[in-house]
């Protein structure tokens, strides 16, 4: 026999309940208690005065009552009986007032009158010794009538003795009744409250569910979890604002890239985190479009700014510094490698001129050439090495030069020029003069003019150097001066190939370092046509070497200076 065993399925998980459901729930519920509570709020004290009223009721029936002269001198001289006199006139009252009883009773609490006609000469149930003192007595008591609400007075004869006392009584059923009557009127109101308390849950669920898209309770925590894992584990920056434009998230990315502290940033607006440019511009919303360059800190950031559904808005920045670094040597190695098919054409042709001098037999002519090429060749860099002493300043020249005269363009260096070993990081002079040269000759090489030219002049003032590139290109108007120097600002188009790349960032890498020395970069029109574009960097020479300034004025832009060939040899 066969034995086979049937697996257990697990029950079904319940499904989680929506933040809209648990809320539509909890608001019903506390509505209804609500309602509820406020009901027996209400009635407790509406209770208590219909049974306030009750006795006064009674009372006031007593001491008209207690107050017929008649009744007091009908007690003193007759006997008790159903038939007299103190009978027919109490009832009378009580018919004509709807009260329960009427009971007249003598100074020894016997019944002169009660609506049963056998307690009549009967000794009262109650303890009368408070009213026949003189007090007045309200109360709900039981009695041979049940259970009502009573009032006691004095019965007092014309001289104003106490002779005996009224005590009347309402039915308790008629003060019951009249509190169920307004139950209906008061039920009504309060089911019209919590109907319009559970529209008011609905409405407010039903928002709810669209503003958190249906998610539960117990998803909340694991969202929150999953999002900040996320956005502090991407290696791109995001800030996110609010309708004000106040920050609300920094995570770790672009807080590295802004130099921001998040927890310090975190509901102020980004002007007063961020000095004025065109990364805070980006931020408050003040540039649109997409894939805008930035600069922050030297380091160059594409940011988007996406606008979210509450009025506020996330941005991503993406660091570009080493792709647009990568951008700028392949820049540079084309056009050295342009300026190299260009010297490997002039080299042929010495060296064809070199084999000519050999094949006619003129050795002495050949040893000649030779020497002649070779010692232009050291003249122009011992001349640069000179003036200028720094490896990576030099270098930087003799190969844009090369660059230049490949392009139909001169680069001269100013008689002027003269910058001692002793620069503190020569990586940000680098920067700025190789940023200042590519812009120089960009604009001399697209405007036609006969001998153009860019000069170069390097000086030091103590500890400043200075830098100015001038060129005979079209100029600057004075109205955009100040505003060549904004990350993203470009009047050349970028071509297809290096579209990705983008423009404008060559001239804010120049104004940045400026700034961050405590110096300025402005530009200025060149005497005879062009542009000339001064850098000054404070304490960018090192103090105990610092070279004084050249005396007189700087070379004027344009002067005869140095003049460099495509080879580096001066002209």
């Amino acid at each position: 026999m066969r034995i086979h065993w049937r697996r257990r399925l697990p029950w079904p998980r319940p499904r989680p309940r929506r933040i809209f459901a648990q809320v539509l729930t909890a608001q019903v519920t506390i509505t209804t208690g609500v309602m509820v509570l406020a009901m027996g709020l209400f009635l407790a004290p509406l209770g208590a005065e219909f049974d306030d009223q009750a006795m006064r009721r009674a009372l006031s029936i007593a001491q008209t009552t207690a107050a017929d002269p008649d009744l007091a001198r009908e007690l003193v001289t007759t006997r008790p009986d159903p038939r007299g006199p103190v009978q027919a006139d109490a009832e009378r009252i009580r018919t004509a007032t709807g009260a329960l009883y009427i009971v007249v009773m003598d100074m020894r609490g016997v019944r002169w009158s009660h609506t049963t006609t056998a307690e009549i000469g009967r000794h009262v149930s109650t303890d009368p010794s408070r009213t026949l003192a003189g007090q007045e007595v309200r109360q709900i008591d039981t009695g041979t009538l049940g259970r009502s609400a009573r009032a006691k007075v004095p019965l007092r004869d014309d001289r104003g003795r106490i002779v005996g006392a009224v005590s009347v009584g309402i039915g308790y059923d008629s003060v019951r009744g009249r509190l169920f009557a307004a139950l209906p009127g008061l039920l009504r109101y309060a089911g019209a409250a919590l109907a319009v308390g559970v529209l008011a849950a609905v409405g407010v669920s039903r928002r709810l569910r669209r503003r958190t898209h249906g998610v539960a309770f117990a998803d909340i925590s694991a969202l929150l979890a999953e999002r900040e894992a996320m956005l502090h584990g991407i290696r791109e920056g995001v800030v996110a604002c609010d309708r004000y434009g106040r920050i609300r998230l920094v995570n770790d990315e672009a807080g590295r890239l802004l130099g921001l502290d998040a927890t310090a940033a975190a509901g102020q607006t980004p002007a007063e985190v961020l000095p004025p440019g065109r990364t805070t511009d980006v931020l408050s919303g003040r540039v649109a479009g997409t894939d805008l360059l930035a600069v922050s800190g030297g380091r160059v950031l594409v940011a988007n700014r996406v606008p979210t559904r509450d009025g506020g808005a996330v941005v991503t920045l993406r660091d570009r510094t080493e792709l647009e670094l990568l951008g700028r040597e392949l820049d540079s190695t084309q056009g050295l490698l342009d300026a190299l098919r260009a010297q490997d054409h002039e080299h042929a042709n010495q060296l064809h001129t070199l084999r000519g001098l050999l094949e006619l037999g003129r050795h002495e002519k050949a040893v000649e050439f030779v020497t002649e090429v070779a010692g232009a060749h050291r003249a122009s860099a011992e001349q640069i090495a000179e003036r200028v002493p720094d490896p990576l300043l030099s270098a930087l020249l003799v190969g844009k030069a090369a660059i230049a005269a490949e392009r139909g363009v001169s680069l001269r260096v100013s008689a002027a020029t003269l910058l001692p070993d002793a620069v503190v990081d020569p990586r940000d002079l680098v920067t700025v003069l190789g940023n200042l040269l590519d812009n120089a000759l960009d604009a001399v090489a697209g405007h036609r003019r006969a001998d153009p030219f860019v000069e170069v002049e390097l000086r030091a003032e103590g500890t400043t150097a200075v830098l100015r590139v001038s060129d005979t290109g079209p100029g600057v108007p004075p109205a955009i001066r100040d505003a060549i120097f904004a990350e993203g600002w470009s009047t050349k188009r970028a071509p297809s190939a290096t579209a990705l790349r983008g423009r404008g960032i060559g001239l804010a890498l120049v104004r940045r370092p400026a700034e961050r020395y405590g110096g300025m970069a402005r530009v200025t029109a060149r005497a005879g046509g062009g542009a000339v574009f001064t850098v000054v960097l404070p304490e960018a020479l090192a103090r105990e070497a610092g070279a004084p300034g050249i005396p007189g004025t700087p070379g004027i832009p344009g002067t005869p200076g140095t003049r460099l060939t495509a080879a580096g040899e001066p002209r």
